[in-house]
């Protein structure tokens, strides 16, 4: 039972955490049966009526403000995008990068984040790692930066242990030093609480299949309005500050939009903003603050149910510096994914070992399962517990 929300109730909107013990939203989470509602309406309404054009941009130009709203930005600091791939990509393109430049990262960090700016190379834009502990902050950052430093790329939460690096003590020594600072909140967003100003990015990227319960092909990009040099690689009408009405070219009017849409390039996502929309229903009406510590609460027990077996956990383990919802046991994968997979538990493979991943939904009963599948191969409870 969870202290924060009547997680019984949210659970029965998740119809395959009813079937098998799911733990594995870090890769992608069940459907709900709200999201796949509105997915219907969606299809229904193309179905019935061959799409109300004007009603289905309305739906969009609502959800883009709710997405603001989550992420503590306005509507036209938001763009939608195809993925965090995208995203980022985006971003690494749009920051005015030249040769000798140089970008500084995190060992072992995404590599999509990392590949957006590895492809700058080819321009001459160079790309530093900074070594990867359980501890990341400014102070972590600060030797590294020279003058040649001019922007810093990193996930707030990562995905292969859950660690949750401070980025907003890394935006205010990137505003300090005059940088760019891209921050990928894919693991984060939608249990995480995310506010982009105290964060001071430049830009955020993100998808919408985990935190937010949205099936893949969605993307998110924030983007600080401030930075008006910050233009596209591309263009489409879509991305113009005056798109014409004949739809004619005219080489002469090609200024960007003033807002996020001048990373756009058209023809949106319906369905899946749709989903979006019933996804921010539920996160809207549990808070986000309630979902992230009922997910530290599990998290708090299955660590004590593991230190009771001596199995060691991946990553750190204080509150502070830990996601609340993804955490790394230090069993081999290629020995226990099948042990797990043939009695009814998902979970994901990972570097160090298997990833436990929960969601909205999830139950210390899961968890409690979860560790009853370990015992069962043979793994006791150490004499220190006894």
């Amino acid at each position: 039972m969870s202290r924060h929300y009547d997680v019984e109730a949210v659970r029965k909107e998740f119809p395959a955490a009813e079937r098998i013990t799911y733990l594995d939203s870090g890769f992608q989470t069940p459907l709900a049966r709200p999201v796949r509602a509105a997915i219907d309406r969606f299809l229904n309404e193309g179905l019935e009526t061959a799409g109300p054009k004007s009603v289905w941009l309305d739906r969009v130009e609502q959800t883009r403000l709710r997405v603001a709203r989550l992420l503590g930005a306005s509507a036209d600091e938001i763009a939608f995008t195809k993925n965090t791939s995208e995203s980022m990509n985006i971003a690494a393109n749009a920051l005015p990068l030249r040769a000798g430049d140089k970008v500084l990262m995190i060992h072992g960090d995404h590599p999509n984040n990392a590949y957006a700016f590895l492809n700058l190379q080819r321009k001459g834009v160079t790309v530093a790692f900074v070594p990867m502990t359980d501890v990341v902050n400014a102070d972590s950052l600060r030797p590294y930066i020279d003058a040649s430093t001019k922007a810093i790329s990193m996930s707030q939460v990562t995905f292969h242990a859950g660690h949750r690096f401070d980025v907003e003590s890394i935006g205010a020594l990137c505003a300090e030093k005059n940088l760019y600072f891209v921050v990928d909140v894919m693991q984060a967003i939608g249990v995480v609480p995310i506010d982009a100003k105290a964060m001071r990015a430049t830009f955020i990227g993100s998808g919408s299949h985990k935190g937010l319960l949205v099936p893949q092909g969605l993307g998110l990009l924030y983007w600080d309005k401030s930075r008006v040099e910050l233009e596209p690689s591309y263009l489409a009408a879509a991305s113009l500050a005056e798109v014409p009405a004949d739809l004619i070219a005219r080489p002469d009017r090609l200024e960007a939009a003033p807002s996020a849409r001048r990373f756009e390039l058209g023809n949106f996502n319906l369905p899946a903003i749709h989903a979006l929309g019933a996804s921010l229903d539920m996160i809207e009406a549990l808070g986000i603050e309630n979902i992230q510590n009922h997910c530290f609460d599990l998290g708090d027990h299955l660590i004590s149910r593991l230190d009771a077996l001596d199995v060691r956990l991946v990553g750190p383990r204080d509150r502070q510096h830990r996601a609340p919802h993804i955490y790394v046991i230090a069993l081999p994968a290629a020995e226990w994914l099948g042990h797990f997979e043939e009695n009814g538990v998902r979970v994901s493979p990972e570097r160090d070992g298997i990833r436990v991943s929960f969601g909205m939904f999830n139950t210390f009963a899961d968890v409690d399962r979860l560790i009853e599948i370990i015992q069962r191969r043979g793994v006791k409870p150490s004499s220190r517990a006894a």
